[in-house]
């Protein structure tokens, strides 16, 4: 896996901070793999908890980890007991890596 462990506290943290305790936070595609160069930072965040406004909690997710972790690709899915059945969600569980 290509984090550091204080990029892992910042994104576990800050899902924590929007989304509220127990979201889980699954890393997937290139990153989980240490052999790969680059790559944006793909994300999987699980709540138990609705969800009200997905892509305004997408988005202040995101502003908080650009400011915290500089400049760079991210991409985050919300996952709440609302969210219909997706493959991305399937593929990212099966081959991802939780924080």
């Amino acid at each position: 896996m290509r984090l550091t462990p204080s990029q892992i506290n910042t994104i576990k943290s800050t899902a924590t901070a929007v989304l509220g305790e127990g979201a889980q936070v699954t890393l997937f595609g290139s990153r989980v793999n240490d052999l790969a160069k680059g790559g944006d930072i793909d994300l999987l965040l699980e709540t138990k908890t609705p969800v009200a406004n997905k892509p305004q909690a997408v988005g202040q997710i995101y502003v908080k980890l650009i400011r915290q972790l500089g400049d760079r690709k991210i991409d985050i899915l919300i996952k709440d007991p609302h969210s219909p059945s997706a493959a991305v969600f399937d593929m990212a569980k099966k081959h991802g890596v939780r924080l």
